[in-house]
């Protein structure tokens, strides 16, 4: 790795740095003597996690930043005096394979600025990943960004080649977007993912009639939205975010508090800080809607249009809604078990079996995992739901919640 290139790698892994469809490790392996190598410092080292919980090193990093758009938000805006690089398709090819051979990495996060045109962009990063599999070979993890606009031939190409794709939406509405990056649209942004969106049902259908058909797209997609950098409210957030999920290839929405990195545009909301707890709860809801059978007019509403940041979305939830409580686990159904706050996902499935052998009581349950200082102001199993949230009031059960777990 010359100098030249080096620097590049630096400027360009900072670069990429506010995508947080992987979270970054920071992690800088020193050469001792004993062992073969360094990880230059850590830098683009990051960590992805596989379905099965397997952690994946990634390195992460843009193809350029530099950029034809002036998006408020964006720290590699046109406007913005900062240090610019540019990596040619053999340069990424080569920095993945030498990290990959010297086992710093398992696979390229690759994504990128707009340069000249969205077509001429994309095209360069499927060259990338073509090259990586076609010429070296390269059985490692691809995750790559489909730029918004570019063209259906172009997201096919790179689909052929990557695991995962992602197009990030950014803002949650037309109406934000527009006023802080006029030259984008939601259309650029929709168009892309439907492209994917088909081209892996359309793999599935030939995969069932033909025996050698290569994999697109085979982790589904992704896509980010930025919190906090425009007045929507988490109920817009939380409406989109189910809209997207109800794509069969969209995998995850992820959530990224905006940081103030152009402090000097005057669209931009003063922020000393990004609002994380504001991001963790957005989360949280979104989990709710994936595996809890939440939908999002119950997390949010017209009278509540943001989350509740004192306590978690599914105790907020709980809290407004005292008349579906108690729950008695030895006779209600699993999705309502669901509802209980202190009770996850095994635990409710545990519940469910458990009880077809016996009537449960406070020890089952705290032995299944249970988490009761929470769960008993909601439940009932016999001996206890004397002091529900009925009786006790949805108000003092949220103090003394606050006194057991603090800020919760």
């Amino acid at each position: 790795m010359t100098e030249a290139v080096l620097e590049k790698l630096k400027i360009l892994t900072a670069a990429a740095k506010y995508d947080v469809s992987c979270s970054s490790s920071g992690t800088v392996r020193k050469n001792n003597g004993a062992g073969v190598g360094n990880t230059v410092g850590g830098v683009g080292i990051c960590h992805s996690f596989a379905d099965d919980g397997r952690c994946i090193s990634l390195l992460k990093i843009m193809l350029t930043n530099y950029c034809k758009y002036d998006c408020a938000y964006c720290v590699n805006r046109r406007t913005n005096d900062i240090p610019r690089a540019t990596l040619s398709v053999s340069e990424v090819v080569s920095l993945t394979i030498e990290f990959y051979r010297r086992n710093y990495i398992e696979g390229l996060f690759l994504s990128s600025a707009v340069v000249r045109n969205p077509d001429y962009t994309m095209e360069r990063l499927a060259r990338v990943a073509k090259d990586l599999r076609e010429v070296h070979r390269f059985n490692g993890y691809i995750h790559l960004k489909s730029i918004p606009g570019a063209s259906r031939e172009l997201v096919n190409e790179a689909g052929r080649y990557a695991d995962r794709m992602s197009v990030n939406v950014e803002i949650p509405s037309e109406r934000s977007l527009k006023y802080l990056a006029p030259e984008k649209d939601h259309k650029s942004v929709f168009e892309p993912m439907g492209y994917i969106k088909q081209g892996v049902l359309e793999n599935k259908e030939d995969r069932m009639s033909m025996r050698h058909v290569p994999r697109f797209v085979p982790a589904g997609q992704s896509t980010q939205m930025i919190v906090g950098a425009s007045s929507d409210t988490d109920r817009d957030i939380l409406h989109l975010s189910s809209t997207l999920y109800t794509m069969p290839t969209m995998r995850r929405v992820y959530y990224s508090g905006y940081v103030s990195v152009n402090d000097y545009d005057k669209r931009l909301p003063a922020l000393k800080q990004p609002p994380l707890v504001r991001e963790h709860r957005l989360y949280q809801a979104d989990w709710l809607m994936r595996f809890y059978k939440f939908k999002a007019e119950e997390i949010t509403d017209a009278s509540n249009p943001n989350l509740d940041l004192d306590v978690d979305p599914k105790m907020s939830w709980a809290l407004r809604h005292p008349e579906a409580f108690p729950v008695d686990v030895n006779n209600a159904d699993y999705e309502m078990i669901l509802r209980v706050p202190g009770i996850g996902v095994k635990s409710a499935a545990l519940i469910v079996n458990a009880r077809k052998f016996r009537k449960l009581t406070s020890d089952h349950l705290k032995r299944i995992g249970v988490v009761m200082k929470r769960a008993k102001y909601f439940l009932t199993c016999g001996e206890i739901g004397l002091h529900n949230v009925r009786e006790a009031r949805p108000d003092v059960v949220r103090r003394q919640l606050r006194l057991d777990f603090g800020d919760w």
